[in-house]
């Protein structure tokens, strides 16, 4: 970030205050549900009806109300009590996700039963993805919000390492056990939320389509920021080929299953360090920086063209895990400081829209590109893509001199409250 003060520097970790503790441990119990629950999914869905369509269609249950409600839950973020939301959020998930554990316990489910459960889950998250922002802000000084930040950062990374031996270990116990499992630690992460006291900026009222409106116009205003965007959906529809086609090259072209394993576990270790990496950096530019932390995934994309030795791919991959770490939390940061409270949410929202739509899109393209041209093809366009969307942000004006603002961006005249 820009130079801070000696005072800013020396402020206490906000892990040392009861009110991030909380925010923390709630956030952190989300993130391990968040990765148990697909891989939990997938095996257990399979095993009950044997059918990848079965899975196909429960994934897009959740997707689909996910991505068509993000705007919504930006303006409920802005517009309502926003430990409410997430707290309320938090209990829909964990009522889904027993729900379903349940269904599995029975014996084999009925599929339109699992679908319901995964729309309610996706509508859940698509409200309770834009209140981390207005939650941070709510409860920690701006001096150690790149802290707070980089803390939850690594604990979704920790979440991604976990996840999955822990999802195998659950259902051990049996299907059933693992949905409930999770939905229990759901349940904790809202409780958690209950004594939480967050600071919460009203707006003026208005109608729905206003508030809306006024969120776009946030976004589209500030050029660093919706270009940016587009680099980091890029980054995502990349992420999407490499996810798809790359199990493929490292099992038949770079020595079997234990290529990917190699590579999802340093992936995860390299987002854990640049995570860590990023609670310490003091940047005069944090968006040029994080925008070039990010272009190194056109490596890994470059060298399984190729395919380069794997022993040089999944060292590379870390790294490029470690550009998106950084990233995270230096942008987190960035809009949490530079975006006005009342509409942060909103815009945070459109963040995850352009984010998350495009993954689909990179999954629908890949296998259809390497179908016609091969699996080297689609894995070279994309390393293209995304070093060119992350490179050229260095073009444009907003984001070659973005520097953190020090006056205090909160518009006049609009009041804060603790909730």
């Amino acid at each position: 970030m820009t130079a801070t003060s000696p005072a800013k520097t020396s402020a206490a970790h906000p892990l040392r205050t009861r009110r991030f503790q909380l925010l923390f441990t709630s956030r952190s119990l989300a993130l391990l549900g968040d990765a148990v629950v697909p891989v939990a999914l997938g095996l257990a869905v399979l095993e009950a009806t044997g059918s990848t369509s079965a899975l196909a269609l429960l994934l897009g249950c959740a997707m689909v109300p996910r991505l068509l409600l993000l705007p919504v839950g930006g303006v409920a973020g802005d517009r309502v009590n926003v430990r409410t939301v997430a707290l309320t959020t938090a209990l829909v998930r964990s009522v889904t996700q027993i729900f379903v554990g349940v269904q599995l316990l029975g014996g084999a489910p009925a599929l339109w039963s699992l679908a319901v459960a995964e729309v309610l889950g996706g509508v859940a998250t698509a409200f309770a993805q834009p209140t981390f922002s207005p939650l941070v802000i709510g409860t920690v000084p701006e001096a150690g919000r790149q802290q707070a930040n980089a803390a939850v950062a690594a604990a979704s990374s920790a979440a991604r390492l976990a996840g999955p031996p822990l999802a195998g270990a659950l259902l051990l116990a049996g299907s059933g056990w693992a949905f409930i499992a999770v939905g229990f630690g759901y349940a904790v992460s809202a409780a958690l939320l209950l004594p939480l006291q967050v600071a919460h900026v009203r707006p003026q009222p208005r109608t729905f389509l206003a508030d809306l409106r006024e969120g776009w116009v946030e976004v589209r205003s500030r050029d660093w920021y919706w270009t940016s965007l587009i680099a980091h959906a890029v980054w995502n529809g990349a992420a999407a080929v490499l996810a798809t086609l790359g199990p493929a090259i490292a099992l038949h072209e770079l020595g079997g299953k234990k290529v990917w394993v190699a590579m999802s576990t340093v992936a995860g270790v390299g987002l854990l360090l640049g995570s860590l990496a990023a609670g310490r950096a003091r940047l005069r530019n944090p968006v040029l920086a994080g925008n070039l932390a990010l272009a190194g995934y056109a490596a890994p994309l470059a060298l399984l063209a190729v395919p380069a030795p794997a022993s040089l791919v999944i060292p590379v991959y870390g790294l490029a895990l470690a550009g998106l770490g950084f990233l995270n939390p230096i942008w987190e940061t960035t809009v949490q400081q530079v975006v006005p409270g009342p509409v942060l949410a909103r815009v945070t929202s459109y963040d995850w829209l352009l984010s998350l739509a495009a993954m689909p899109l990179g999954y629908v393209l890949a296998p259809l590109a390497a179908g016609a041209w091969g699996p080297r093809a689609p894995l070279a366009a994309a390393a293209a893509l995304v070093g060119v969307a992350c490179l050229a942000t260095a073009a444009v004006p907003g984001v070659r001199g973005f520097r953190i603002p020090q006056e205090d961006r909160a518009p006049a005249g609009v009041a804060a409250a603790v909730d």
